[in-house]
């Protein structure tokens, strides 16, 4: 009865909307009652083809993510959500593996949390990740090549062409643009991307290779160079 009556005094409100995709629903509704405390729209799905179906309709500002789901698992939704959108994703996963989370990382989730969890934690993870997604620089388009980076649209373009990349993924790339010339350290960059989370150093490896793939595939190949023991410069010009 608490639950249900705190739902519906925040039932409309003007806040950034949440996918919470969650086959539990005792877990969904305890994340969906914390976040509206906090003036968030939620949307809820508990089936990974909801999921998607509810990404593509709703355009939500961020998506907690269930890897354990019924059809397909959290995985093959961000998969899908990846192919269409930079929706900020948070995975939330029952495993405490490093492999699990580098694996979500890798295919562009922003963060992450292991169950048990606090919703107090999940909601503070949630504004970080949009706090990082909705900071908009100022200044000039930042240019290498075929690559442009526009701070102010936060877009980038290859060789005239927009390049669909996530806002940890876009941080990466702007830190590098905007210190050519010398090398950043894997340490120095995860400060950069990923500053309130507590992912690993190599993280930074996974989010990389994902963006020297899209790169790639956008006719921009060996943009990005690795000195080994000391971290990651842009190529020359």
């Amino acid at each position: 009865m608490v639950l249900a009556r705190l739902l519906t005094l925040k039932d409309v409100n003007p806040g950034q909307l949440v996918l919470i995709v969650e086959d539990e629903p005792d877990i969904a509704e305890l994340l969906e009652v914390y976040l509206r405390r906090e003036q968030f729209r939620t949307e809820r799905a508990s089936t990974g083809s909801a999921a998607v179906q509810l990404h593509r309709t709703a355009r939500p500002d961020l998506v907690l993510l269930d890897v354990n789901l019924p059809e397909f698992d959290g995985f093959e939704v961000l998969r899908l959500i990846r192919e269409t959108a930079g929706t900020p994703v948070i995975m939330v996963t029952a495993f405490a593996e490093d492999l699990d989370k580098l694996l979500g990382l890798k295919m562009g989730a922003d963060d992450y949390v292991v169950k048990p969890f606090s919703p107090l934690e999940v909601v503070a993870r949630a504004k970080a990740v949009l706090r990082r997604a909705g900071t908009q620089a100022t200044g000039q388009p930042l240019r290498l090549s075929g690559v442009e980076l526009d701070p102010l649209a936060v877009r980038v373009r290859v060789l005239g062409q927009r390049l669909d990349v996530t806002m940890t993924e876009y941080r990466l790339l702007e830190h590098l643009l905007r210190h050519r010339g010398r090398v950043c350290s894997r340490v120095e960059l995860l400060e950069v991307a990923l500053p309130d989370s507590d992912a690993l150093e190599r993280v930074i490896d996974t989010h990389l290779w994902n963006l020297r793939r899209k790169l790639e595939g956008a006719g921009q190949p060996n943009i990005i160079q690795t000195v080994r023991g000391v971290g990651f410069r842009l190529a020359d010009e």
